[in-house]
């Protein structure tokens, strides 16, 4: 995929969303869910456990990492994120791409919408020089931490237990 124009390649933002689950819901008392997204197109249609991950995009020139976290995760999940949002500092994916994560709760009692992505040109089949334009994000759900790891891209993994972290005063029991 071609950079968009003021891109910085290597670079990118996103927001993890976490939610306090209802504990009236769950005798063992609330547990923190987190919203993931996973990336649309042919090549990921088939591909779950590993594959999905924070809703992020690449850093363009003058901005910094906060409003490009909230830019892409409105761009690519169809709705804002909270207003306030903590910082979980930078993961660093298996290719060398350092990701800035911010992490949001979502207070709202009712699920986000569905994903509304914005699209991107690929080239499909691959070396066959056809593009179509596929969403870049066609699923967005809340997991809990425990399926979360299992779903969520190995490199990113590690801003859930900084998550966790960050959240020490909230419910006492997390899963």
């Amino acid at each position: 995929m071609k950079l968009p124009p003021g891109a910085k390649p290597g670079r990118s933002a996103g927001v993890l969303l976490y939610r306090w689950a209802d504990p009236d819901l769950d005798p063992a008392g609330p547990a923190l869910d987190v919203y993931l997204v996973h990336p649309g197109g042919p090549y990921f249609r088939n591909k779950d456990d590993g594959y999905w991950g924070i809703a992020k995009g690449l850093i363009e020139d003058g901005e910094d990492e906060e409003t490009t976290a909230r830019r892409e995760f409105t761009e690519e999940t169809g709705f804002d994120p909270p207003a306030e949002l903590m910082d979980l500092g930078t993961v660093t994916t298996y290719r060398g791409k350092v990701i800035h994560a911010f992490a949001g709760e979502w207070t709202d009692s009712a699920d986000p919408p569905a994903v509304v992505s914005n699209t991107c040109p690929v080239e499909w089949p691959p070396k066959s020089g056809k593009s179509i334009d596929i969403p870049e994000v066609d699923d967005g759900r809340f997991y809990s931490l425990e399926t979360a790891r299992t779903k969520m891209n190995g490199c990113q993994a590690e801003l859930l237990d900084r998550l966790v972290d960050r959240l020490e005063d909230g419910p006492a029991i997390l899963r």
